[in-house]
């Protein structure tokens, strides 16, 4: 793979290319901006990139702004979500930043779909960490026959015995697949925009930017919530990260997880991500303002990233996986059940923390 091999430089070092957006800070300040957006106003993209080029003295004003507009949404509570790798490795596509891709090197397990019982077991584990949403995700182009019949097959057996909600990560679908995952009893489809279209052929060949809205699509029209975020640190640029959030608003997507590179070794992108915590807690900030109503989690690489300073990205953010992620580690369940108590929050499965119905999103 040509195309992630030199990335360009890591985000925020990176000189945004001819025709980007000047920064222009909101008039009034952080707190002005909140306020209009309270009352119904939206972000523009010159105010989003304001926000990602914020100077460190302002960025507990910024976060501050964020937390108004989480607070609103969501109050002191948040949502957790249980990851479990179905199906690892055995990819035939070429995403850079992945290492269960074709082109990647990474010591990692590789399986094929796991079986009901152990599907059942990570579903009764889920329950057990308190998480609200059970994520069966799977590594490939798109599900195979006999993938989409195991996983409608097991869904109705899991929320028949778990209070859960199921999202389902399976690749690329077609109206008719996404039709299926609905009769079944998938609640959401997480499928990841991932970067702008712009950037999109610098981190995968294979398919396409618009392969990827497509799903969205097609999910959508089934009537199945979108799951739909992107990862920072791949070489994009500030412009990029703000494309991608307005694309995310434009398609009412009601939940948007954001990840932060974790360059693992042996894929293309090994040694790519240079993020600060800083500019995380900056990357999660722009993402509620321009999403406001929206489920926002802290995702893959936020202890490596953000650090010591995880608490505060929960003043943005409303919900985190617990436990590990696809071939990486979490930080123990218990640290994260101390972060959120000592924050004053409260873990919630209920109504008052459910994703608003996509028309409450800004168009």
């Amino acid at each position: 793979m040509t195309t992630t091999s030199s990335p360009s430089s890591p985000h925020r070092s990176t000189a945004a290319p001819a025709g980007t957006l000047a920064t222009h800070r909101p008039a009034g300040g952080w707190t002005a901006l909140a306020d209009r957006v309270l009352s119904g106003g939206a972000v523009d993209r010159h105010e989003a990139i304001a926000i990602l080029d914020s100077p460190d003295e302002e960025l507990l004003d910024v976060m501050a702004a964020a937390w108004r507009l989480r607070h609103h949404h969501f109050g002191n509570t948040v949502q957790l979500f249980f990851l479990m790798n179905a199906k690892s490795g055995l990819c035939p596509e070429d995403c850079g930043y992945c290492s269960q891709s074709k082109v990647s090197d990474a010591e990692i397990p590789r399986y094929n779909l796991l079986s009901a019982p152990k599907l059942l077991e990570g579903a009764r584990l889920a329950a057990e960490r308190q998480s609200k949403t059970f994520c069966i995700v799977i590594s490939a182009r798109g599900p195979s026959e006999r993938e989409m019949e195991a996983v409608c097959r097991i869904v109705p057996e899991i929320k028949a015995r778990y209070d859960l909600n199921i999202c389902a990560c399976l690749g690329l679908l077609s109206p008719e697949q996404a039709r299926r995952l609905a009769e079944a009893g998938v609640d959401k489809v997480n499928h990841n925009l991932n970067t702008s279209e712009r950037f999109y052929p610098e981190v995968c060949t294979t398919h396409g930017y618009a392969d990827r809205v497509a799903t969205l699509d097609a999910c959508r029209s089934a009537g199945l919530q979108l799951c739909s975020g992107g990862i920072m640190g791949m070489g994009e640029t500030r412009a990029d990260l703000v494309d991608m959030a307005m694309e995310l608003r434009s398609l009412a997507v009601e939940s948007i997880p954001l990840n932060f590179l974790n360059s693992i070794d042996g894929t293309p992108l090994e040694g790519v991500s240079k993020l600060t915590p800083r500019d995380c807690l900056r990357g999660l900030a722009m993402m509620r303002m321009v999403n406001p109503a929206a489920e926002i989690r802290i995702a893959g690489g936020r202890e490596l990233h953000l650090g010591s300073l995880q608490p505060l990205g929960l003043y943005a953010a409303n919900s985190i996986f617990v436990g590990d992620y696809l071939t990486t580690k979490g930080q123990l369940p218990e640290a994260d059940y101390r972060m959120i108590e000592e924050l004053g929050f409260v873990i919630t499965k209920g109504a008052e923390a459910a994703e608003p119905p996509c028309e409450a999103l800004p168009g």
